[in-house]
């Protein structure tokens, strides 16, 4: 898997600890020469994950809605930039163009992003999955909810199909392998 897309958050008011991750990863991906797909913001985690990537050498593909560039908020980091008219856009965008997609720590973009996925895969357009990377246990609540949604037949086949979960950068990186 040599394109990874990180789904995150664009928000500079959380704990450092998502920061430091957010960092680490983006080393990885650097070190280990991957693309990463991102959704091309300035701020949050976006940013500190791309500035690590790129300072250990990742190339960077941004997917940037209008409504970014408008309000000035593109990072400066982008070796490739994909322009879409809207969030469903760039949803498509990262999924096209990328191998896997991780998510980090995010909000209700991220959301909106992973279960794009993971419903396009439920039905067949694609086989490529979420990893919820699981820092600080932020997304343990949310698979709990996944959990029960098989566990009442909400849901047609395994949700373990179209995600993994990985605790730790070591865990995650093997996923990536």
């Amino acid at each position: 898997m040599n394109k990874i897309a990180v789904f995150c958050s664009a928000s500079d008011a959380i704990e450092p600890v998502f920061m430091e991750k957010a960092r680490e990863l983006g080393a990885w991906l650097g070190q280990h020469r991957k693309w990463l797909v991102y959704g091309g913001s300035n701020t949050g985690l976006m940013e500190a994950l791309a500035r690590s990537a790129t300072e250990n050498g990742a190339m960077i593909m941004g997917v940037v809605p209008t409504k970014l560039e408008e309000h000035g908020r593109v990072s400066d980091l982008l070796d490739v930039t994909f322009h879409s008219v809207n969030l469903s856009d760039r949803k498509d965008i990262m999924l096209q163009e990328s191998d896997v997609m991780v998510a980090l720590p995010g909000g209700i973009g991220t959301l909106d992003e992973v279960f794009h996925v993971m419903a396009a895969c439920s039905i067949g357009y694609h086989q490529k999955k979420v990893i919820f990377y699981n820092v600080e246990g932020f997304w343990n609540d949310l698979l709990a909810f996944l959990n029960r949604l098989e566990e009442t037949h909400f849901v047609h086949r395994p949700l373990k199909n179209y995600f993994e979960v990985a605790n730790t950068l070591e865990e995650l990186t093997r996923l990536l392998e």
